[in-house]
């Protein structure tokens, strides 16, 4: 009997809070396995080990971050548009995936030493060229200020975008486009009262 795809995704859904909660080093396939209400030995009916379960979450996530990505990036978009579509797509997979969010942020430092997960290397290299290439082309069609310190610009996006997985949470009074409405906003027109 093959287990179905809705709880497979729900114990997977389960496994990246706790993962997310409790870091990849201290947890064990018994705390997802109570987590889950079940016993450690049911729960390798379904996954053969904790790393099988981390590399589908985080493949998962990323699979999903790149096709809103590629979408917006081959797109007709000028540098502002796509800048924005950007951190709203950001915002919807924070939405989406706030656990492997998390986990990606804590432990892909550590995880990228493991040839398990070599894939987030090209994945992180993949994403800084998406962001620095739309800040220079923004720069260079007079859409950014020239004066720009783009790699400090695109430090300062990525981690105040990213960091939002840390206290948002789905389904709550905002939405993700109004989150990134807002901190649009606050990014490219301030927070000072215009005169």
């Amino acid at each position: 009997m093959t287990p179905s795809p809705e709880r497979r995704g729900e114990l997977l859904g389960i496994a990246a809070d706790v993962f997310a909660e409790q870091g990849y080093n201290a947890t064990t396939v018994r705390k997802i396995a109570d987590a889950a209400g079940m016993l450690a030995g049911s729960l390798y009916y379904h996954f053969d080990s904790k790393e099988s379960m981390l590399e589908e979450i985080l493949r998962t996530f990323l699979t999903e971050l790149w096709d809103g990505y590629d979408s917006v990036l081959s797109a007709p978009l000028g540098p502002r548009e796509t800048l924005e579509a950007l951190v709203t797509e950001s915002f919807r997979e924070i939405d989406r995936h706030r656990s492997a969010v998390a986990i990606y942020q804590k432990e892909s430092k550590h995880l990228v030493t493991q040839t398990r997960f070599e894939y987030l290397v090209e994945s992180q290299q993949r994403f800084e060229k998406a962001w620095l290439s739309t800040l220079e082309r923004g720069v260079t069609e007079g859409a950014f200020r020239a004066d720009l310190d783009i790699r400090l610009a695109y430090r300062f996006v990525r981690d105040t975008v990213w960091v939002a997985a840390s206290w948002y949470r789905p389904g709550g009074g905002h939405s993700p486009e109004e989150i990134a409405r807002q901190y649009l906003s606050m990014v490219l027109d301030g927070i000072a009262v215009r005169t």
